[in-house]
């Protein structure tokens, strides 16, 4: 069993004025075992300092972390079962591929004859047999990336930490690595990645959580994040193109609650929505109704709930699709659908709004309000 628990965390550091700049707030997060979790968020959110905790590399200035519930409090970094992947590769540049896997393992006191094994079953599995002898400016950035990975795998560790470990790599290579990675899920091993890059959280995650300024926002699978974030930073920050935005207030028409966008421009009965108590709450009152592109879309009407008229501004051509970004007022947003050559910036446009995909939040919080 590897189940990593990380209970009520909380780290600072003293700012360039001496104020306290809060890295990690009250993190409380569960990386079960043989589960791939992603952590995700802009730039400074706290993303590597939560992984340098789990290694050891930081302390917390409160909370624990637990592995199958044994407390690392005062645990050295060179004590825990853990072995980390980095940006850069970290590759010693005087030692042979074969040297820079084996190292962990020398440092360890593995027999000759296990480092051996082990690391020729790791190069076996990531492709890189045949560059053993190599050194790290003899390889390709995807071959040391792959190499760095063997490093941390030879190990066999229960915790296995990536911290943004493709975001130097091309595309191609970027999805040759995913597909690594991929497969290291197994029982006895839990993985933490840290990325800024949705897309990657998406794609390797079973679960995600998204961080903001030290602090949870929402864990979840990547479905659940998609489709029914828990705010607005959430909505905003998964999805590309992230969701639209109108802001608004809901109405009272026969019964029904109806959205009316704000602004002389702004779209009448954008979408009408179910009446539930959540909604209700808020007739009369500013709200921020949330669509993703693929739920705007092209109409026969120009008019009646849901329908509305705007301008196409430009077309991004994405293979078998494409996004359209349209303008009406001072509101711009955008579209997904299947490739459309017939269309042209400067068209106007009647598009439906479908009530399936509206997501509401509180205009004061953001927090996502139940349909």
């Amino acid at each position: 069993m590897a189940r990593l628990f990380l209970e009520n965390l909380l780290k600072s550091f003293a700012g360039p004025r001496h104020e306290t700049i809060g890295a990690v707030r009250d993190l409380n997060l569960t990386v079960e075992d043989g589960e791939l979790l992603a952590l995700v968020g802009p730039s400074g959110c706290g993303k590597t300092t939560t992984l340098r905790l789990v290694a050891g590399l930081e302390a917390p200035d409160r909370g624990q972390i637990f592995l199958d519930g044994k407390s690392w409090s005062g645990v050295e970094a060179k004590d825990r079962d853990v072995a980390m992947v980095f940006q850069n590769h970290a590759l010693f540049p005087h030692m042979t591929v074969f040297e820079n896997m084996a190292l962990g393992l020398r440092l360890r006191k593995f027999p000759a004859q296990e480092v051996a094994a082990r690391v020729g079953e790791t190069a076996e599995r990531l492709g890189l047999t045949g560059l053993l002898e190599r050194r790290p400016a003899e390889l390709s950035g995807g071959e040391a990336q792959r190499a760095a990975l063997g490093r941390a795998l030879a190990r066999r560790p229960q915790v296995l930490l990536f911290d943004e470990p493709l975001s130097n790599l091309d595309a191609p290579l970027r999805l040759q690595l995913r597909g690594e990675i991929a497969r290291l899920r197994r029982p006895g091993r839990a993985m933490l990645l840290v990325t800024h890059d949705q897309a990657e959280a998406l794609a390797l995650g079973d679960r995600v959580a998204v961080m903001k300024e030290g602090a949870i926002q929402q864990v979840a699978t990547p479905r659940e994040l998609y489709d029914r974030p828990a705010n607005r930073f959430v909505a905003a920050f998964i999805g590309s193109p992230p969701m639209n935005f109108f802001e608004g207030h809901l109405v009272e028409r026969a019964g029904r609650l109806c959205f009316q966008a704000r602004g002389e421009e702004g779209f009448a009965d954008i979408v009408e929505s179910k009446a539930s108590g959540a909604l209700t709450r808020h007739t009369g009152g500013s709200i921020i109704l949330g669509l993703r592109p693929e739920h705007i879309t092209l109409s026969g009407e120009a008019d009646g709930p849901g329908q509305a008229q705007a301008v196409l501004e430009r077309v991004e051509s994405a293979g078998a699709d494409c996004l359209w970004h349209f303008a009406r007022g001072s509101q711009r947003f955008a579209a997904r659908a299947a490739a459309n050559d017939t269309l042209r910036p400067g068209a106007s446009v009647a598009l439906h709004f479908s009530p399936d995909g509206a997501r509401f939040f509180d205009s004061a919080t953001g927090a996502a309000i139940a349909d």
